[in-house]
């Protein structure tokens, strides 16, 4: 049975802790065991949503087998130094130098940061702190956007929901890829992505604007993205001219609806593609009638970030 100890820092978010640990909690309750563990280094812990959680304050013995892993704490900017002491930077050290593995998920970076973890590897972090932690351990190397490093058993997420994304891929790696499908259906997660996937997607990346017809027509195109949508029919639905649609929809996202679309067909075949599924596949999936336009947007695109 793995040891899977969660380390609490004061104010952590609920999600970064609660998402890791019902992965493995549900691994368990599939028969993928794993002894979960708390530590803190006070009795109770505050919260950042206001809910103490409670913690025991001794260390379970650890093994190379084991897992320990730091959920991100409520940082819109990152203290002078994080919340954990000399002790447990000791314990975070030795672990890894015995051949176990160290896991954090957003701000939690920072502790394996300060206790030495991130020299010499790459990295991620919440797309908020990249800078911060850039400059305050420039002797590793940061991989911007993306939801998950591995490095060296050294392992970092983006914060929040890609803690389970995280999880998922440890039990992936530890009990085989059927059964983080399994955790991942018992959880109703909607996809499992691997860590190369950008934090943001493009729903979201180009919703920052204040157009109501442009939110409007957005909403159209992500719920039919597979379909043919002829921008005279966008037009009608919205009850405006095609000119006016272009203008007005170009103005808020810089895309135009065609290229919006493209988008958003690109980045879920290119998680299909992630996933096993073939080029030609993947068009098919995503709406296109052959494998031809996806190839020629593919090209096109930036190359995407290659975690090992």
């Amino acid at each position: 049975m793995r040891k899977v100890v969660f380390f609490l820092v004061p104010r952590l978010h609920l999600l970064d802790l609660a998402g890791p640990a019902q992965v493995f909690s549900t691994a368990n309750d599939l028969g993928y065991r794993h002894d979960l563990y708390y530590v803190g280094e006070t009795d109770e812990i505050g919260t950042a949503q206001g809910v103490p959680v409670k913690a025991r304050r001794d260390w379970p013995e650890l093994g190379p087998a084991d897992l320990i892993v730091v959920p991100g704490w409520r940082s819109p900017r990152l203290a002078p130094v994080p919340p954990i002491s000399a002790e447990t930077k000791r314990v975070l050290r030795d672990h890894h130098a015995g051949g176990g593995s160290v896991a954090s998920v957003c701000s939690g970076a920072d502790a394996l940061g300060a206790a030495g973890l991130l020299d010499g590897r790459r990295y991620t972090t919440h797309h908020d702190l990249t800078e911060e932690l850039a400059a305050r351990y420039p002797r590793a190397s940061i991989v911007r956007d993306v939801l998950y490093v591995v490095d060296d058993r050294v392992i970092t997420s983006a914060g929040i929901a890609s803690g389970i994304d995280l999880a998922l891929h440890l039990v992936a790696v530890e009990c085989g890829a059927e059964a983080a499908a399994k955790v991942a259906r018992e959880m109703v997660v909607y996809a499992r992505r691997n860590g190369d996937e950008l934090q943001e997607s493009a729903m979201l990346r180009h919703r920052d604007h204040l157009s109501d017809l442009a939110h409007r027509i957005q909403d159209v195109i992500d719920g039919r993205y597979t379909d043919r949508l002829p921008l005279t029919d966008l037009a009608r639905g919205a009850g405006v001219s095609e000119r006016t649609l272009t203008r007005v929809f170009t103005s808020a996202t810089g895309l135009t609806p065609l290229r919006y679309q493209q988008l958003l067909r690109l980045e879920r075949a290119e998680h299909l593609i992630g996933h096993g599924a073939t080029v030609e596949a993947a068009a098919r999936a995503v709406g296109f009638e052959d494998a031809r336009m996806l190839r020629r947007l593919r090209s096109r695109a930036p190359e995407p970030v290659v975690v090992h």
